[in-house]
């Protein structure tokens, strides 16, 4: 009975497997219609800014051309690895572990099936295969391992890696000779070179530009910690040893005099001022005392 079930399920893997790589075969070719109709058109969009000496506009687009060229190839090559599975699938449904003439062609697949996401149909045979041929050898595949023996082809087209100057200005340059346009390129070129030298330039000069020293703001000018410091010296210097700077009231610096002779003949007048204080004090006391001693008698 085991036997028999194990029959049953190759063979429904089998089968499951055809279906899907039909439909995928089938998926890939529409969606190769439909690119290369869009690719056309965006083809001939370049070539109008180009004849238009829109090159700036020109440079931007082409990177959409290149990724869509990228993608065609790709499916180009799934397609091939789907059909050469497709003729073989006898051949897995008699062997436990995956062929080594299969190995590439099913890695590659598996690999795709995570990075097109409008073929879900390799979703599915990605699945199949990890049932039959278990999950570390999906991730082996997915994950690029040094084993995993994923077509470089398919690996460098589906990469989302910006496309190089010198591919941008090969298809700018097929582009115009496609249609026949007598395009002078060297502004372009040199646009592509100075991209990265612009960048350094830059660079370059925002940080050995000094900072400025001092600008005009509401009618006052800032000035730097040096000029602040000789400054601070020169006010300190010009003032006598003793005098010091006191605020006023209105927040101006006056001089203020420590002359010691001042001060004692301040504090002698002060004494004097209370003794006479004092000394009336003590009139009015004896005034009140008599007149007191009046009024009781």
């Amino acid at each position: 009975m085991s036997s028999l079930n194990s029959l049953f399920n190759r063979a429904t893997i089998g089968t499951r497997c055809k279906t899907c790589l039909n439909l995928a075969i089938s998926r890939i070719k529409l969606l190769r219609n439909k690119r290369q109709a869009q690719l056309d058109g965006m083809r001939k969009e370049i070539f109008q800014y180009l004849h238009t000496s829109q090159e700036s506009v020109a440079r931007i687009r082409v990177e959409h051309i290149i990724r869509e060229q990228n993608i065609l190839a790709a499916y180009e090559v799934l397609e091939l690895f789907c059909e050469f599975v497709l003729a073989r699938v006898p051949i897995l449904e008699s062997k436990k572990e995956c062929p080594v003439e299969l190995h590439e062609a099913i890695a590659s697949i598996i690999y795709a099936s995570s990075r097109c996401s409008d073929l879900p149909e390799l979703t599915s045979i990605r699945n199949l295969f990890g049932t039959k041929y278990g999950k570390e050898f999906v991730t082996s595949a997915l994950e690029l391992r040094p084993d995993s023996c994923v077509n470089r082809t398919v690996i460098e087209k589906l990469s989302v890696k910006a496309p190089s100057a010198e591919s941008k200005l090969s298809v700018l340059k097929s582009i115009a000779e496609e249609h026949g346009l007598e395009w002078d390129s060297s502004a372009t070129e040199a646009q592509f070179k100075k991209k990265y030298e612009d960048l350094l330039d830059g660079s370059e000069s925002s940080q050995n530009k000094p900072p400025p020293l001092s600008s005009p703001k509401e009618g006052r000018t800032v000035r730097s910690p040096v000029q602040a410091k000789q400054t601070s010296q020169t006010a300190s210097s010009s003032v006598p040893p003793n005098q010091s700077m006191v605020h006023s009231t209105e927040g101006e610096k006056l001089p203020a005099s420590r002359d010691p002779s001042d001060v004692l003949k301040r504090a002698h007048e002060a004494i004097a001022l209370a003794d006479s204080a004092c000394n009336a004090a003590r009139l009015a006391v004896s005034l009140a005392n008599v007149k007191l001693s009046v009024n009781t008698s």
